[in-house]
Formats: C-alpha cells, sequence, structure tokens
C-alpha cells in the first residue's frame, strides 16, 4: 500500500503540554533584553557556548545571537533582518543564524544610532535588540561563528570592547583519546578553563566590580539540576509508544541553553512529571506510533510545529536527534557547583559538532541502538556546512553498522527558502517504505 495515501489522514503531534510553559519564559526573556538599556543594564552580545551564566550572575544583560535569529523565524520575521544583511553585502549562503542577526545589529545602527533615539515600528523585530556595551566570542567549531563576533565589532565602528575565547576542536588523535578522557582531553580543558578566568576579569572591568562568585554558584547548582531532570525526561522515551518527541525537545532548548536561571529547574520538574505520567498511561507524542526516528541536524526554526505534525502524519515519532541529545549541559555530572568553571569548559568542548568524525559517530549510533530507531531523516542544513559535513558518514555507518535506512533533505536554520516541501515528502515516504520491506523480510 502507498504510504503517502494510507498516513494522509491529518493526524497531529501529542505534544506536551508543559513546553507551552517555555513560550512565556522565551518572551519574558526578550521583553527583559528589550527594555535593558531603559534600566541602565550593561548588554553583551554573544553567539555559541552558553556562556550566560557568567553574565547573569554578573547583572549584565545577555544577548544570544543564535537565540534571537531562532526567535524570528519561530515567528516568521527573520525576512526583513536578512534582506538588510545581504543589502549590506553579506552573501546569502552565510549561515543564516548570522545573517539574520547582522541584519538587527545593521538595523540597529541606521535607526537607533547605538541604541539612542526611537524606531519608527515597535512591531519590527528587526531594530530592536538593544546595542552591545561588549561582546564575548566563546564559539566552538564554526570559523563563521568565530567570525560572527567580529563582523558584529565592525558594525558597531569597533567602539564596543570584544573578549575572545578559544575552544579548540578535539580532534581525538592521541593512543588514549576518547569521549571525555585522554591527554588531548584534559590539556584542552584546562586551555579553555584559564581562558574563562581570564574572560571573568574582562567581565570585572566592564561592570567595575569583583566578580560575584557565590551567585554563579548558585546559578549553576540550578542549572546542574535542571540539566539532569532534562536528561531523565528525554531518557524516558525508550518507552514504546514514546511520550515525547525530538521537537518537544526542541522546544527546550531556550529554557536549559539561554533563558535566566530562575524558573528553568521548575519548568523541566514540570516536563519530567508530565513525560512520566504519560509513560505510566501509555500515552504516545504520536497518537499511532509505528516508526521511531532519529534526526540529525539543526531545526528549521521556521516550521519545528508543522515539521512535528508532518511526522505525526505518517504515524512516525522522532525521537532523539544530535541536536536535542548531544548538547546544552550534556554532561551535567561533570559541574562542580561550588568550583564550576573546569566543568563549564568541559560541556562548552563537548558542542555536538566539536568531537571528531569517529567519537562523534560512535555517539551517535549509541543513541539509535538506546532509542531502537528504525531510520534517520537526516537535516542537511543549507547554510550551515559545520553541522552537514559529517551527514554521509553518519548515514553511510547507520546502515553498516544498524542496518536502518536513511532519508537526507535540504533545508536551513532560519532561511526558509532554502526548504522544499515535496522533496522532504519524497524522500520520506520512501525510507518508510524501506523499514516496511525490512520489516517484512524480517518476518518471512
Amino acid at each position: 500500500m502507498n504510504i503517502a495515501v494510507q498516513h494522509a489522514t491529518g493526524k497531529k503531534a501529542n505534544k506536551l503540554q508543559s513546553t507551552r510553559i517555555a513560550g512565556k519564559l522565551v518572551n519574558d526573556y526578550w521583553e527583559m533584553v528589550w527594555r535593558a538599556k531603559e534600566e541602565g543594564k550593561l548588554i553583551c552580545w554573544y553567539e555559541g557556548s552558553a556562556i550566560n551564566p557568567f553574565l547573569e550572575a554578573a547583572g549584565i544583560c545577555w544577548v544570544h545571537g543564535e537565540a534571537y535569529s531562532a526567535m524570528l523565524a519561530a515567528r516568521h520575521q527573520e525576512a526583513k533582518a536578512q534582506q538588510v544583511a545581504e543589502e549590506r553585502g553579506y552573501m546569502r549562503e552565510l549561515c543564516s543564524y548570522a545573517r539574520t542577526h547582522l541584519g538587527c545589529a545593521v538595523s540597529n545602527q541606521r535607526l537607533r544610532g547605538d541604541g539612542a533615539g526611537a524606531a519608527p515600528d515597535d512591531d519590527d523585530l528587526t531594530w530592536k535588540l538593544p546595542a552591545p556595551d561588549m561582546i564575548i566570542s566563546a564559539y566552538a567549531y564554526c570559523s563563521t561563528g568565530q567570525q560572527w563576533d567580529e563582523m558584529t565589532s565592525r558594525i558597531f565602528g569597533k567602539k564596543v570592547p570584544i573578549f575572545n575565547v578559544s575552544i579548540p576542536w578535539i580532534w581525538g588523535s592521541k593512543p588514549d583519546s576518547g569521549y571525555l578522557q585522554g591527554q588531548e582531553w584534559e590539556e584542552t580543558s584546562d586551555y579553555v578553563t584559564r581562558q574563562l578566568h581570564e574572560m571573568i576579569a574582562f567581565i570585572e572591568k566592564q561592570t567595575g566590580k569583583p566578580y560575584p562568585w557565590d551567585r554563579l554558584y548558585e546559578l549553576m547548582a540550578d542549572i546542574k539540576r535542571a540539566s539532569e531532570l532534562r536528561l531523565e525526561a528525554m531518557d524516558l522515551c525508550t518507552a514504546q509508544p514514546a511520550p515525547a518527541s525530538f521537537f518537544d525537545w526542541v522546544v527546550s532548548i531556550a529554557p536549559i541553553n539561554n533563558l535566566p536561571v530562575a524558573g528553568v529547574k521548575d519548568y523541566f520538574e514540570t516536563v519530567l512529571a508530565e513525560v512520566k505520567a504519560r509513560v505510566a498511561s501509555g500515552e504516545g507524542a504520536v497518537p499511532d506510533e509505528r516508526y521511531r526516528l532519529f534526526f540529525d541536524g539543526i531545526m528549521n526554526w521556521n516550521k519545528v510545529g508543522w515539521l512535528a505534525n508532518k511526522f505525526a502524519n505518517y504515524d512516525a515519532a522522532v525521537i532523539a536527534g544530535r541536536y536535542t541529545h548531544m548538547a546544552f549541559w550534556q554532561e551535567p555530572n561533570l559541574i562542580d557547583p561550588n568550583a564550576p568553571v573546569r566543568g563549564m569548559a568541559q560541556n562548552f568542548l563537548i558542542c555536538p559538532n566539536n568531537h571528531s568524525s569517529p567519537i562523534l559517530i560512535k555517539l551517535i549510533m549509541d543513541l539509535c541502538r538506546k532509542f531502537e530507531v528504525d531510520g534517520m531523516v537526516i537535516h542537511a542544513s543549507r547554510t550551515c556546512r559545520a553541522f552537514t559535513n559529517p551527514q554521509f558518514l553518519i548515514a553511510e555507518t547507520a546502515h553498516r553498522e544498524l542496518g536502518i535506512p536513511t532519508s537526507m533533505f535540504e533545508g536551513d536554520v532560519t532561511d526558509e527558502s532554502f526548504y522544499k516541501d515535496e522533496i522532504l515528502n519524497s524522500r520520506v515516504e520512501a525510507m518508510l517504505e524501506a523499514i516496511d520491506s525490512r520489516r517484512i523480510a524480517g518476518a518471512a
């Protein structure tokens, strides 16, 4: 039977109700950012690694570049910022996270002039970001990310103090190399830890105050607990049917990655409670789970809910993914709340693109085995080469080691124009047919 016909029934994802709380937390955070200048707060722009606890502890308002670009895309308000950036000369193939955020920086300068004056349209979020008082670059794995902050500094006339943290690639080439182990791991951990202490000295210089270490300890204790709760909830999705999906965990990225710490622990306690209740009652994230899939690739933020419903319509539960399950305080056990800096450095080092391919692929295959997936959907983001580079190797290994089919489609993180629905439909349907054929052959 043709799968496209068989499953075209208008089914929708059974989303976690608790993730609705995340929407309010996100809105409250950006409202705080937009009024920060009026409240006399210092503002730091950054991208990449989650250095926001360092800033929050010091009373500095932080702007996470990818998060702002993702928020605009989720609200379908990214096009103007991207157009402004292209008019400035940033090519369309540039990381759309960066292109969107840089468009906001250009708009800030055109309409506000270093944060002074008023803009004509309060509903236009392109211009609303307050100008930075400082910039901190702490980007792992991505050369564009590391240059993004330099480009931002140029837009603001190189008048904004900037501090760079170098987070090196973990090559895994020494004889004793492995995940979280070996000489290279220890040396790179020490290297980044030293730089984070230098970054704190930079923060002290900008604020003119001694760094409030006790406050950082409190924040990291809460982040550690929130991360433990999040991982526990994700692990429960080994249940069949899976009580939550990759798309639920995508919605939960902002709370663990860039929002103010207050409320985050409570948020994940609520999420975990709902997941446990669903496991107990046998309630699934997909009404009639028939396929269990792994998603490799950054989310297309224009289409989070839309893609969740699309896969539910195929009775396919997208259970786990590299983007959600291998990042964002992924190893809370490394964090000592009373001496957190080294553990923070180590969590920055293990972002999902910062490993050598053998380590990265092993971690992905382990996740596929853990969640007993039937296939893998691979989102090749058109403007994120760092994430797409190893994907053919990942697909090949999934075929060879796990015997599962894969489906690759092109899209993007925040530029909707790179995505074509027909391509995703045809490739996913072919993969599901391959899964069905494999099951029939196995039963014969």
